[in-house]
């Protein structure tokens, strides 16, 4: 039983630990493509509570797109963006993957043809 509920703790930390550098990850995206970051007030959870926690999602706002992503445990924050900065935060993403791609690429030994 001991070892059960160690294994559980030491799987649940690092599910957290990867979620939380994934989160850091899109983060950093979401920065460079120029969303804006919002602190959410301790007592003002409704922004969080009404988002999807580690999810860019759209909702339309009198009329207008937004983007929004809800990070409830690193930062307390919210990112919001429009449409400029999705096409933005999109193609960083693609970059990104397009790198990594010719990274594990070239780091598995040699190629053949």
């Amino acid at each position: 039983m001991v070892r059960l509920t160690i294994a559980a703790m030491v799987l649940f930390t690092a599910c957290a630990t990867i979620r939380g550098l994934l989160a850091r990850d899109t983060e950093e995206l979401l920065t460079a493509a120029g969303f804006k970051k919002k602190l959410v007030d301790p007592a003002d959870t409704k922004p969080l509570d009404a988002t999807p926690p580690y999810r860019l999602v759209s909702r339309t706002k009198d009329g207008t797109v937004q983007y929004i992503y809800a990070d409830p445990d690193n930062c307390r924050c919210v990112y919001l963006g429009g449409s400029k900065e999705y096409a933005e935060y999109r193609r960083l993403v693609t970059e990104r993957r397009a790198a990594e791609d010719v990274w594990d690429r070239n780091s598995w030994g040699p190629q053949f043809p």
